[in-house]
């Protein structure tokens, strides 16, 4: 999923067609199916169209049932379940084609003051000091198909930096566990609810490669078979996307052709600002050796 870094905010700005319904656009690209994390920040953006201002979202919970079609405009749905005096919950279905491609069920909050404590950010190298992606990437661009070698080479919307990288070609077994910078390419407008939707929209580029890394295999080898099941984020203090944010993951376990995958989103200043959990399809067709 690649797009130019000033195109992103107008992904979020879905068109209003009829009262609870909206409509978003994919970016052109050529790739196969729609990237989640377009379905979550723009079913996010859909249901913040209905909440009132002085609610934000504190948790989403999502499915992916179809693969999306990147040629056509996917259709929000939101159901306005519930306005309560602090909360108010909405259910988002996305549509395509005539069929659910993707539910959400959010809960929205009045920011309020209460008990405080968390777990420590992990000690790692700050992201000046490790190689941008697109240096890595250009060191194998020689060594990859013309349409892998495409798909690299597009500007992106949000920079990662990897701290423990695993190689793209022929990758070793490593642990089930990693560290990367994240933030935008570009400056993202004032608005703790932009700022929700874009993180929501990073927090899928990544981890799901966290269950694949103990398998020594790699996506480029075209053996991997693999797709985001469910997704659930959890939103637990303000933050800022345009500035470093360190995502740490980890996958406790894979089994069944799924892997299970972790993570917690830190501000730079080691506030613990968002948590992810995710399953998803890890089907791999051919022997490791050699991958």
């Amino acid at each position: 999923m690649t797009l130019p870094a000033e195109n992103l905010i107008e992904l979020l700005d879905l068109e209003a067609i009829e009262q609870n319904l909206f409509r978003g656009h994919s970016p052109d690209a050529s790739w196969q199916r729609v990237f989640g994390g377009q379905v979550i920040a723009q079913a996010l953006s859909a249901a913040y169209r209905t909440v009132p201002e002085d609610r934000v979202c504190h948790s989403l919970h999502a499915y992916f049932i179809r693969p999306g079609d990147p040629k056509v405009p996917i259709l929000y749905e939101v159901d306005r379940a519930r306005d309560g005096k602090s909360f108010t919950t909405r259910r988002v279905v996305a549509i395509q084609h005539g069929k659910q491609i993707f539910n959400l069920a959010s809960s929205f909050q009045v920011m309020e003051e209460g008990f405080e404590h968390q777990v420590e950010m992990p000690n790692v190298p700050q992201p000046e000091d490790l190689p941008t992606e697109r240096e890595r990437r250009k060191e194998i661009m020689d060594r990859l198909p013309p349409e892998i070698a495409t798909h690299f080479a597009r500007p992106r919307p949000i920079e990662v930096r990897a701290v423990d990288p695993q190689a793209y070609i022929k990758p070793e077994p490593m642990e089930p566990l990693q560290n990367v910078w994240i933030k935008t390419t570009r400056p993202t407008p004032d608005d703790l609810r932009i700022h929700q939707c874009v993180l929501a929209y990073a927090s899928d580029m990544t981890l799901l490669d966290t269950c694949v890394r103990p398998h020594g295999v790699s996506w480029i080898s075209g053996k991997l078979q693999s797709a985001s099941l469910d997704h659930a984020m959890w939103f637990h203090r303000p933050f800022s996307v345009d500035e470093w944010m360190l995502y740490s993951q980890d996958a406790p376990t894979s089994q069944g052709a799924r892997g299970f995958n972790r993570g917690s989103i830190f501000t730079r200043d080691g506030k613990l600002a968002a948590s992810v959990a995710q399953e998803g399809l890890i089907r791999y067709h051919g022997t490791r050796k050699g991958s």
